[in-house]
């Protein structure tokens, strides 16, 4: 075991994505199905290192202080670009969209108790394999399996929790892309001569160069740093109570807050060009970690009827996204980024779907919806929803 610290971790992830760019400028396909290059590059280098752990036993751990604080920065970023007014005009969107969320979530554990079951395996494992991973993620997923353990007498249910969510994260990078390329053909796109009326802003356009100052970076960083400090007292605050929120979210929470009470009471804006500028360089780090961090020998040990749940799931979302999400939001250039988008979160991560979008909207012009709907409904609503959801199916008499 060879363990990396964070400045050698941080050397490694940047390599991560010099590496996926190189390999996405120069593979065609790769271009063609959107895959995003910290996806790219991050799953190649852990079938690498997979590769190695299985000729010559050696394996690297990598440090994960690092990914978390860029996760929690990438949210503090998503948090200091919601103007209220902006929430305020696309409140519809969310409202539909979130919808649109919970007829996934639904439908996630109705297939995985029910493929669980048909498999002979127990129920609670099905909605492991259901929303509280794919759709919850990492944490959610670690969250449960610890009371699918104790409450539930689930073997190992922390484990496969998350590799399920492992899974998850690699294929909401992989699928997003695809289903974005097919239901692009339906529609008309901004293409590349886009007007003043849909430049891009936010995260749409990550390699957009964006003028800035010394001055304004700090500001920025000062803003996020509060925002950092801020989440983690208001989680500290929740943790135990009927109101506890997972942290990334409180950071969001009190990102939000911050950019709208200045706004109101100060008349002071916040730079939308240095917090996209931060917010870009986090969720690229931490994608390149969290994908270069993977155990993908951890996927290999579940057992068949497991992976076939999984991959049943993954059909199911693509599918979902195609015939349910596309067409209720729209039919339209918005519909396919957001479709792209739901595929992300619906498998992965927030981070996964903003990078699905992006691999988009950098090819074909901005989606000024899709980015203003999928950070609020993924890393803020889904969550009350989600336990919820998890929570009436484990009210079912059968579970």
């Amino acid at each position: 075991m060879i363990q990396l610290d964070a400045y050698a971790t941080l050397v490694a992830a940047t390599l991560v994505l010099l590496f996926g760019r190189m390999l996405v400028t120069r593979i065609e396909w790769l271009r063609a199905f959107h895959i995003p290059k910290s996806v790219a590059g991050g799953l190649v280098v852990a079938l690498l290192l997979w590769g190695v752990r299985h000729t010559t036993g050696l394996s690297f751990r990598f440090d994960s202080q690092l990914q978390t604080a860029l996760m929690l920065g990438f949210f503090a970023s998503i948090g200091l670009s919601a103007e209220l007014s902006s929430l305020k005009r696309g409140g519809k969107a969310v409202a539909v969209f979130l919808l649109v969320v919970t007829g996934l979530l639904v439908m996630q554990n109705t297939l995985g108790v029910g493929l669980a079951t048909l498999l002979g395996l127990d129920p609670h494992t099905g909605l492991l394999a259901g929303s509280i991973t794919l759709s919850g993620g990492h944490g959610t997923g670690a969250a449960w399996g610890s009371i699918f353990s104790t409450k539930y007498g689930l073997q190992s249910a922390s484990e496969l929790a998350i590799a399920c969510a492992t899974f998850g994260l690699v294929l909401g990078g992989l699928i997003g892309g695809p289903v974005a390329r097919h239901l692009i053909k339906k529609v008309q796109v901004p293409g590349e001569g886009h007007n003043l009326d849909t430049a891009p802003q936010g995260f749409e356009m990550p390699d957009l160069e964006r003028p800035i100052t010394p001055f304004s970076l700090l500001e920025t960083l000062a803003l996020m740093a509060i925002s950092l400090k801020g989440g983690a007292l208001l989680a500290e605050g929740l943790q135990g109570s009927s109101l506890e929120l997972p942290a990334f979210v409180c950071v969001l929470f009190v990102g939000v807050l911050l950019r709208n009470l200045l706004a109101l009471f100060n008349g002071h804006e916040v730079s939308d060009r240095e917090v996209s500028l931060l917010g870009n360089v986090c969720l690229s780090l931490f994608l390149a970690m969290a994908l270069m961090s993977l155990r993908l020998w951890d996927l290999t040990a579940l057992a068949l009827p497991l992976m076939a749940l999984l991959a049943m799931q993954t059909l199911a979302m693509a599918l979902y996204a195609v015939f349910v999400t596309f067409p209720v939001m729209g039919r339209n250039y918005d519909a396919a980024v957001l479709a792209a988008g739901h595929c992300g979160f619906g498998l992965g991560a927030t981070p996964t779907a903003i990078a699905n979008m992006q691999a988009v909207t950098q090819r074909f012009g901005p989606s000024h919806l899709a980015f203003l709907v999928v950070p609020m409904v993924g890393a803020f609503f889904i969550d009350i929803v989600n336990a919820m959801v998890i929570k009436l199916f484990l009210a079912l008499p059968f579970m």
